[in-house]
Parts: C-alpha cells; sequence; structure tokens
C-alpha cells in the first residue's frame, strides 16, 4: 500500500466510508497517521474528530462498529476509501447512511447478509431457520413455488401483487445459494463474463 500524504490537508485526510457489500456510501470522516494506524491495527474505523480533537472510534459509544474489510488509497495519496461492515446504523440519527438516500439501491446485498446471519446463528421462530431444519429439497421447491406465483401474478395480477411475488422469488433464491455455499457474487460474476 502507498503512504498516505498527510501534509495537503495539514495533517487530515478525508476518508470515505462504503458498506462492503452494498456499496452504498455511508459517511465521510477525517483520519490523521494515528487513526489511520489504529484502524489498520484493530480493524474497526477511527477517525480524527475535528471537533472534539480527539481519535474517535466509530461506534465508541453505541456499539456501532465499522468492521474494515479493505482499505484503498486515492491516487493522489491523500484521500482514504474504506469499504467496511456496518454493525448497526452509520449516522447517529439512526439512519443506514449519513447521506439520507431515499433507499439501498444494492438491498439484495443486504438481505444477503441478514440471511447469512440466520443461518450462522440460528434463532427459534426464524422462517430461513424453520425452511432450513426441513431441508435442501424443501428450499428448492419453495423457490419453484414462488417462481410459478411471480409468473402468475405477470400475467393475470396487479403490479402491486407481481412486485410481491417477485420479491418472495428473490428472497428464496438467495436462500438457496446462500444453503448451497454461494451467494449473489458469484452470480453477478457469471452473468458479467456471459455480456462480455
Amino acid at each position: 500500500m502507498h503512504k498516505v500524504d498527510f501534509s495537503k490537508g495539514d495533517g487530515l485526510v478525508p476518508v470515505i466510508v462504503q458498506d462492503a457489500q452494498t456499496l452504498e456510501v455511508l459517511m465521510l470522516g477525517y483520519m490523521n497517521d494515528e487513526a489511520l494506524e489504529k484502524t489498520q491495527k484493530e480493524r474497526r474505523v477511527t477517525f480524527y474528530s475535528r471537533s472534539k480533537q480527539r481519535l474517535w472510534t466509530k461506534g465508541e459509544e453505541s456499539g456501532h462498529y465499522l468492521e474494515v474489510k479493505d482499505l484503498h488509497i486515492d491516487c493522489d495519496q491523500d484521500t482514504i476509501l474504506i469499504k467496511a461492515l456496518p454493525l448497526g446504523p452509520t449516522c447517529h440519527t439512526g439512519s443506514r447512511s449519513c447521506f439520507n438516500t431515499d433507499h439501498n439501491q444494492n438491498f439484495l446485498f443486504e438481505l444477503e447478509r441478514v440471511i447469512q446471519q440466520r443461518i450462522d446463528m440460528p434463532s427459534e421462530g426464524s422462517y430461513v431457520n424453520s425452511l432450513r431444519q426441513k431441508g435442501l429439497n424443501k428450499i428448492a421447491q419453495k423457490v419453484g413455488e414462488e417462481a410459478v406465483e411471480t409468473v402468475i401474478a405477470a400475467l393475470a395480477e396487479t403490479e402491486h401483487d407481481f412486485i410481491n411475488e417477485s420479491s418472495d422469488l428473490m428472497f428464496h433464491l438467495i436462500l438457496l445459494l446462500k444453503e448451497k455455499g454461494l451467494g449473489l457474487r458469484e452470480i453477478a460474476a457469471n452473468l458479467a463474463t456471459r455480456h462480455q
């Protein structure tokens, strides 16, 4: 990794934090050399707070840490991009992003993360857990049922019904992918190779 040039900003550089899965921009903060070192060591985003004049680890009070998955320095070596896994809302207002965007356009990746969490930490009453207990055949059957219902809604029902059935289909398809040890990234990569 290239060395960050802290001299251009009087010892501080801007840091853009992006959701590692959805790629949504979550927030902007600033780091000095010490904050960057702590971030790299602890794998949790730590900023330099200009108002408090001290290091500040995002989530130190709320528990909504930003776990570092990847870190990049721009071509001028004076801006940092961090891809992180947010452990709860990023913004102090309770929003997932400080930019108050209308909706998460990459929500499918967020849904995939939620499904994976349900798989990793099964809980009683969880729909994902109850379906998984019935086995792979039942999950695959649900995908088939939802596909048929989506087709029927497309041909004979309202747009609202079609959206609901399509949503059910996507949910069950993501669950089936996870059950087979795959995810949306593999599907996206496959589709990209077909597009070339």
